[in-house]
């Protein structure tokens, strides 16, 4: 299989080359040149799988030859052997037709687990082939540096820097990165938000003459492919376990990158047989205004009690549209250039093809912990904030159409002491694993909101490469 950038501004590449380079040169984001095709009836075969040989059908077309099938199994299976419950992604019924998909059951219990902890030993599999070591820099609105650092911390091969927005994530999310004391590992508390760090690492990755010239960048944000194409098997696990594949399911996102949301959308593509896609959003909203208002315009960031959708630039949304914009490059790049300054709209024909395929809802602080409270006393199910998100939104946006609702659970509600008492409720126990996790020493540098100083620090620490 080859990749091209959404800006069409370089040649096809290899998974191989996706997986390592992460953000395209021309600044676009890598996206498959064409998706594999899967038959029902093939998707229906698969119901008995396991959920590793599951992932494997998916993901091989994308992989192509890249990695022997022995090796990819291998990395699957020693990727999900740290998750907690036996079924990896299990469903957990609500109601007639209600679900929660219970997406935190990996090392550092939340979604981003189920891509990064693959996408750590794809890296590092890559990288010993090829007898390479490459600097790690990502972006964190809260669990994907945590999930990115347990998926490298222990490669020789990698040294990996992680931005997260001072003061902006959670305390139980803050110390799962800054807690991890290896040698290659370094988290830095950037004084402004999340949009400012991803504005950061994207501008490294563009222009990486800062490094030694031995040295290179990969990315472990949803920039990078990999982390997309391992987020659509639970897609399917839920389908087949619902149905079996002979009905439609629906799925609520609590999303704001619109990396999670935009898997289930090539799930759809690929063949599975999904009914509704609905964006939930916070009071951060740029993506449920577009969708219902045909209107993308960024505005003031608002700190809500689900600081992982704090986020004002959704960088997967630019996949999206290149597919709404028939895969022309150059009218993405003039759209994506004019959505820094003011508003956008599509046109209506584009519109009404979003519609078509997304529905979205933005919830409030209160509505959120109002949510939380009423699931608990209903059902005595503690959700975190993003998930109590994602359950109004299915409940507001639902078609009628009396297929399975299913809702993403994104992170365990531990995570999310502020939101869980300010709806009256206890904040439950860390796991086991997690148990001392407030005791331990933190390790991190504070800097200011700058792309030089960032810069410095990354060349500054290198392990490996000759200053």
């Amino acid at each position: 299989m080859k990749y091209q950038s959404t800006r069409n501004g370089c040649p096809h590449q290899s998974f191989e080359q996706v997986l390592l380079t992460g953000l395209a040169p021309d600044g676009g984001l890598f996206v498959p040149v064409s998706l594999p095709s899967f038959g029902i009836e093939e998707i229906q075969s698969w119901a008995d799988l396991s959920y590793q040989d599951l992932a494997l059908k998916v993901i091989t077309p994308f992989v192509g030859g890249d990695i022997p099938a022995p090796a990819l199994k291998k990395i699957i299976y020693d990727s999900y052997a740290e998750f907690h419950h036996p079924d990896i992604a299990p469903l957990a019924k609500l109601d007639e037709n209600e679900y929660v998909l219970e997406l935190f059951h990996g090392p550092t219990l939340a979604f981003k687990d189920f891509a990064l902890q693959v996408l750590g030993r794809l890296l590092d599999y890559m990288l010993i082939q090829n007898g390479q070591r490459v600097a790690i820099l990502g972006a964190t609105s809260g669990d994907t540096g945590s999930a990115a650092i347990e998926g490298c911390r222990h490669s020789d091969q990698v040294d990996i820097f992680i931005l997260h927005p001072l003061n902006r994530v959670s305390e139980v999310q803050r110390r799962q990165m800054t807690t991890v004391h290896g040698e290659n590992v370094f988290n830095l508390a950037v004084d402004g938000n999340f949009d400012d760090c991803q504005r950061i690492v994207k501008a490294a990755f563009n222009d990486q003459a800062f490094l030694p010239k031995e040295c290179r960048l990969a990315a472990v944000n949803s920039i990078n492919w990999a982390r997309i194409m391992m987020q659509t098997v639970y897609y399917f696990s839920s389908v087949l376990k619902l149905t079996r594949g002979k009905l439609k399911v629906s799925f609520s996102v609590p999303t704001g990158n619109f990396g999670d949301i935009y898997a289930g959308y090539l799930a759809k593509k690929m063949g599975l047989p999904i009914d509704q896609l609905i964006v939930a959003t916070n009071a951060n909203d740029i993506l449920h205004r577009f969708i219902y208002q045909n209107v993308y315009s960024a505005s003031k960031l608002k700190k809500t009690f689900s600081p992982s959708m704090d986020i004002l630039v959704s960088s997967n949304f630019e996949r999206y549209l290149f597919d709404l914009f028939d895969r022309d490059g150059e009218v993405l790049s003039h759209f994506m250039q004019q959505s820094l300054s003011g508003k956008l709209s599509v046109s209506d024909e584009q519109w009404k093809s979003v519609r078509e395929i997304f529905s979205s809802a933005s919830v409030t602080d209160d509505q959120t912990c109002a949510i939380i409270s009423e699931i608990f006393v209903k059902h005595k199910m503690l959700v975190d904030p993003h998930t109590a998100i994602g359950l109004e939104a299915s409940r507001r946006c639902n078609n009628g159409n009396n297929y399975p609702m299913v809702t993403l659970a994104t992170a365990h509600p531990a995570k999310f002491g502020e939101a869980v008492v300010a709806a009256g409720l206890k904040v439950p126990d860390l796991p086991g694993h997690l148990e001392n996790l407030l005791e331990r020493e933190e390790r991190y540098q504070t800097l200011p909101n700058d792309l030089h100083a960032i810069q410095g620090f990354v060349a500054r620490n290198l392990r490996f490469c000759s200053k």
